[in-house]
């Protein structure tokens, strides 16, 4: 079996009283593209700053390549990092700015000068070396800042919210670009967001975080798909929580009008659990549900037109607020109006169970 690029083995940090890593483990491998989600406060940014040697772990192990992190200082580990503020110096030009680190390393004028412009070209910015920081764009100063963490040729690339100054239409390109820079330079992206989109579209595996602790590891989808907490399934995308518990040898909704589904492990009686839908795998209609799938009535409090998507808040007889959600079909047959009964028709194979 391959050795991991980073191995994090029980990994904890404390601030005072307060607990920002709690016995932490994972792995990154070689050239991996690697997310830390989660909302602040969670502890995402603090384990970065671990990895980066800008923090000293209680307890635990950090190792990078086999190599135990401990004792060795920043500017020693394979490592380098990207700013959320991208902490360009404004007096120097964008070439200074990317070679700087080399020349801290004492790499030779002629050196240094051939690797910035190899890296200009490699984010775009090859006429450009001439200009300081304030006559750039924000989209031009990150890739700077990218430029210059690259410049090292680093190991792993840590990239602390790197997309959170950028506008919505910059930040969706600046995925991509992300992305087809990591496959190119086949080198290990470990990146740190509160962004649940931006993780999932760049994230080859995500670690959920909460509290100082790992809520989940996966695939996007399958966190997605089959998260393992609520915290998880309400923090990734939108969700829709039914109350139950286990009777019987299955799981029942306790409001009316009640629905069952099929335990998909052993679970003791009376345990108390919620059902989860995601909004896109509820179908809204007029007519009767199809045969096998589960069926709520209910009225329309909000229709919502996102473009690409149509959103509608559906208020059941039981006074639960759903939300449903249909790629829009242009012909205005999905053109469901505020006021309007309807049913919530799903299937029992898209009802995940979770722990209360």
């Amino acid at each position: 079996m391959q050795q991991p690029l980073v191995r994090i083995d029980g990994v904890s940090k404390h601030f005072g009283e307060t607990t920002a890593v709690d016995d932490v483990s994972l792995e990154i491998g070689a050239g991996e593209f690697f997310a830390l989600l989660g909302p602040s406060g969670c502890g995402k940014t603090t384990l970065m700053r671990l990895v980066a040697g800008f923090e000293t772990p209680d307890s635990g192990r950090i190792l990078i390549d086999g190599v135990d992190m401990a004792g060795v200082p920043p500017n020693r580990r394979p490592v380098n990092m990207m700013f959320q503020s991208y902490a360009l110096f404004p007096h120097m030009s964008v070439e200074a700015n990317i070679g700087f680190g080399l020349k801290q390393a004492g790499m030779g004028k002629a050196d240094i000068a051939a690797r910035v412009i190899d890296l200009l070209k490699l984010v775009q910015l090859e006429k450009l070396g001439k200009r300081k920081p304030d006559q750039l764009s924000g989209g031009q100063r990150q890739r700077v800042a990218l430029a210059r963490a690259l410049a090292r040729r680093p190991k792993l690339l840590l990239l602390d919210e790197p997309l959170a100054a950028l506008d919505r239409k910059l930040r969706e390109e600046t995925q991509f670009e992300l992305m087809q820079l990591q496959r190119d330079l086949k080198m290990a992206f470990m990146v740190v967001t509160h962004d649940q989109d931006e993780a999932m579209a760049m994230a080859q595996r995500i670690a959920v975080m909460r509290a100082g602790r790992i809520e989940q590891l996966g695939s996007a989808r399958d966190i997605y798909e089959m998260p393992a907490t609520r915290f998880v399934a309400q923090f990734i995308g939108e969700i829709n929580l039914f109350a139950a518990k286990v009777e019987h040898g299955q799981v029942v909704r306790c409001a009316a009008p009640a629905f069952t589904c099929a335990l998909p492990e052993s679970m003791t009686e009376g345990t108390e659990v919620s059902l989860a839908v995601r909004p896109e795998r509820i179908r809204l209609t007029r007519s009767e549900a199809r045969d096998g799938e589960i069926a709520l009535s209910g009225e329309v409090m909000d229709s919502v037109f996102l473009g690409d998507l149509k959103v509608w808040r559906v208020r059941t007889a039981d006074g639960a607020l759903l939300r449903v959600s249909a790629v829009n079909s242009g012909n205005g047959s999905d053109d469901v109006k505020r006021g309007e009964h309807v049913r919530l028709a799903f299937a029992e194979s898209d009802v995940r169970i979770l722990p209360r």
